[in-house]
């Protein structure tokens, strides 16, 4: 089974044209989801970060939300151009995006990082076995 050491969820939620909260789909949740997408893939973290589509995160009037796990951090207002920081600072680093961070998040504390990415185990490295010899 995989273990994925992150995920990205990012709301692409579609409402109808009007609706008084708005939508993250209508403001670009597509776009910023495969934005993550491609920037994970760039940098060779498949298997180790995934970005998922997230219905509803009731956070509509937030602008685009993204949550990273397992950390809990809550990002509103995420743009394509914003993408490229939360992986390099976040997903990688471990260093929150204060900037970008909705506020009251009290289940943080007053944390703004967490341990940084560790690095993928090599993808040749060969698992050892007794061959029975004494």
């Amino acid at each position: 089974m995989p273990s994925f050491q992150r995920h990205v969820f990012v709301c692409i939620n579609e409402r109808a044209p009007g609706h008084p909260r708005g939508c993250c789909k209508s403001k670009g949740g597509e776009e910023v989801r495969t934005a993550f997408k491609r920037e994970l893939t760039e940098r060779g973290l498949k298997g180790e970060v995934r970005a998922n589509k997230a219905g509803c995160l009731d956070q509509c009037e937030q602008g685009i939300t993204v949550v990273v796990y397992p950390e809990q951090v809550w990002y509103g207002g995420v743009t394509v151009a914003d993408v490229p920081e939360i992986v390099d600072r976040h997903i990688l680093g471990g260093e929150f995006v204060t900037r970008l961070m909705m506020p009251a998040q009290p289940h943080l504390g007053a944390a703004t990082q967490a341990p940084p990415l560790a690095p993928p185990a090599p993808a040749d490295a060969a698992t050892t076995t007794d061959s029975g010899d004494a």
